[in-house]
Order: structure tokens, then sequence, then C-alpha cells
């Protein structure tokens, strides 16, 4: 890893080192680290966001080549469904949202170990087909806009895009909506033509490069999605499930987010 920054803390009998790697967003090897986590061994499933699904991929990978005795399986989908997964008892050691509500609905069933700490945050931004031949650049245009994709209103990305239009005091015809499950599937009808045009986190228009062609939305409209993550109550195996937390929210961590052009805790 390239860029340590080190800190030396003195006592009278022993000196510290402590290596905390950094990165840009060119670097791609920012999330090893060298020494592994006590009691990080056996297996984890976590269940995140479908926006996480690319940054959490390479954060897992870096997880565990830091530590070679633990095994991390991602379970990638809308948070609403996630969290409504685990309320019904599915197999989950940790949950990562992409928003605060479907966490807090968690919390209060009792089924989270501690208090969520939030380690990422984004905004969302229109995206369109390639060239936007719909002459695309502000909220006001989707009306007019042929097909428009959002998610569904009962995920967090439908909720965030509808907090956004009802803002700006813009409707658009229901009959020229098409709802995606996440993130993942709303980006995908513009994508493979189905839609003209969509509203989707700022990280997903990035990772879909060439495909489409993004217009920001300005900060006055727009809305600011939080990222919480924490242990399950149920989980058997808490040690690995609070280290990998304890990973996502280190210097390495926080660097891969960024990569993936995430923005940090609010």
């Amino acid at each position: 890893m390239r860029g340590f920054a080190r800190a030396w803390i003195l006592g009278a009998l022993l000196v510290a080192v402590v290596a905390v790697g950094c990165a840009s967003d060119d670097d791609a090897d920012n999330g090893a680290t060298d020494a592994p986590t006590p009691g990080a061994t056996g297996g984890i499933t976590v269940s995140a966001a479908a926006s996480l699904t690319q940054a959490f991929t390479k954060i897992g990978a870096d997880f565990k080549k830091a530590n070679p005795d633990a095994t991390v399986a991602f379970n990638f989908g809308s948070s609403a469904t996630l969290a409504t997964q685990i309320r019904q008892g599915a197999p989950a050691d940790t949950f990562a949202s992409a928003d605060e509500d479907d966490m807090k609905r968690l919390v209060t069933a009792d089924l989270v170990d501690g208090t969520p700490v939030v380690f990422a945050t984004n905004n969302l931004v229109i995206v369109t087909k390639p060239g936007n031949p719909k002459k695309v650049k502000t909220l006001a245009d989707l009306p007019n806009a042929g097909i428009v994709s959002l998610c569904n209103t009962t995920v967090p990305c439908g909720r965030y895009a509808g907090q956004i239009l009802q803002g700006a005091g813009v409707t658009i015809p229901e009959s020229r909506i098409t709802r995606g499950t996440d993130v993942k599937v709303t980006l995908g009808a513009v994508t493979t033509g189905d839609a003209d045009a969509a509203i989707v986190y700022a990280t997903d228009a990035r990772s879909a490069g060439a495909a489409v062609e993004t217009v920001v939305i300005p900060d006055a409209q727009n809305a600011i999605a939080v990222y919480p993550i924490a242990t399950i109550k149920a989980s058997g195996n808490r040690a690995t499930s609070q280290a990998f937390l304890d990973y996502v929210t280190s210097a390495a961590g926080e660097a891969t987010l960024k990569s993936f052009g995430f923005l940090p805790p609010t």
C-alpha cells in the first residue's frame, strides 16, 4: 500500500507505530492493511444496499487479504427489502443501508447490536441515454423526457427521488414512469434503452461510465443519502462482523468508498 501516514505514540518503555492507509481516486489498492484484526475468523453474510455493490466487493476483497481466516458473503439489494428479510429471520451478520429509515426499523425491532455507524453519504443525479437526445438539463425537463425510470417508492432511491421532485415542484405523469426494484434495475432501464432518463445515485451513474450521460442536480434541489452500518444481534459471528464494520469505517475503507464516488459521513 502506498502513501502511509505514520503517527508515533511515545511511552516510557514502549513505542507503538500505527499505520493509517491513504489513497486517492486513482489508487485501486487502497483497501488492504498489514495485520489481521484479532478475532476476525470464520464467515459472515453482509446484507448491503445495491448501490454499494462495487465498493463493498472491493472492500470485502481487501478485508479478506488482511484477514485470511475470515470470509465475507454479500447479499445486495434494496435496503427496504434487505431490512424486511432480516426482520423475517433471514441470516445476516451485518447490515449496510442506503438510508437511516430502514436501519431504524431494525433498531426499533431490537435486532441491531449496538449503535449503527454512518460511514458514507451519496447524492443523486439525472442520467440519460448517451448524447442526451431528449436534451434534459434540469428536473423540470423530465415530464417531457419520454419514459423516466425511478426506483420503487418503498425503497430509499425512490423515496429520495420523490423528495427531490416534490421539492422542485415537478410532477411526472405516472404513465411515463417505469419503476425499478433497486437502483441497479432503475439505472439498467436507461442503459438498455427502455427508458430515456432516470434519477439514480451519483455513484451508480459513475459506474455506468459512457453508457449514460449525467446531468447534475443542484445542491439546493438534491437529497443526501445517508449510509449506516451495524451488526445484527442474531449474528453467529459478531466478532468478524464488528471487524468488517471497523474496516469499512477505517481510513482504508473510507479511501475505497471515495474512489467509487461516495462522499464522507456528514
